[in-house]
């Protein structure tokens, strides 16, 4: 059986490996969405005099890098998150710490939202970005916010940490 993609005509099949879903062009969409609403916001923030911070500290980075890794397994992973993700993906199993593993479902751009919905890494991008821009927004709110998640995902290692100390006993 031919690859399938999205692409027209011989595209996707000298892309893919037989059996193997690829919807390209939705991920040209998906990937066009975040270039269109990263410059757009700064954009919009160079007409509305908001100034680009001149640089990150080091501070800021580890903040947002951190709380980027635990909302992006938050979103991707969680149970609780779950119903975000239904419409996109297919229950598998349950991966523990509260964790669960789908795969995408469907064709095109729900495919393609699927498997960003249950990547971490491609999450994180996202994510990473909303965070910029925040810092040119909001400095204050976001440095907060990722204090927060960097806070939980702090709490997450010591919980698992607990967990296995108590099973060594």
């Amino acid at each position: 059986m031919a690859s399938t993609t999205d692409l027209p005509g011989s595209l996707g099949a000298d892309y893919a490996p037989d059996d193997d879903h690829r919807p390209l062009a939705a991920y040209s969409a998906l990937s066009s969405a975040f270039g269109v609403a990263l410059v757009g916001a700064l954009a919009s923030a160079r007409l509305t005099g908001h100034e680009l911070p001149e640089r990150l500290s080091a501070q800021d980075l580890v903040l947002a890098g951190i709380a980027t890794h635990k909302i992006s397994r938050l979103v991707a992973k969680d149970k609780v998150t779950s119903f975000v993700r239904a419409p996109f993906t297919r229950f598998q199993e349950k991966t523990g710490q509260g964790e669960l593993e789908e795969e995408p479902r469907g064709h095109g751009l729900r495919h393609a939202i699927g498997e960003l919905l249950v990547c971490p890494y491609c999450l994180a991008q996202w994510i990473a970005g909303g965070f910029a821009v925040g810092y040119v927004y909001a400095p204050r709110a976001t440095r907060l916010l990722a204090g927060l998640w960097t806070i939980h995902a702090i709490a997450d290692g010591a919980q698992l940490a607990y967990s296995a100390a108590q099973q060594r006993t």
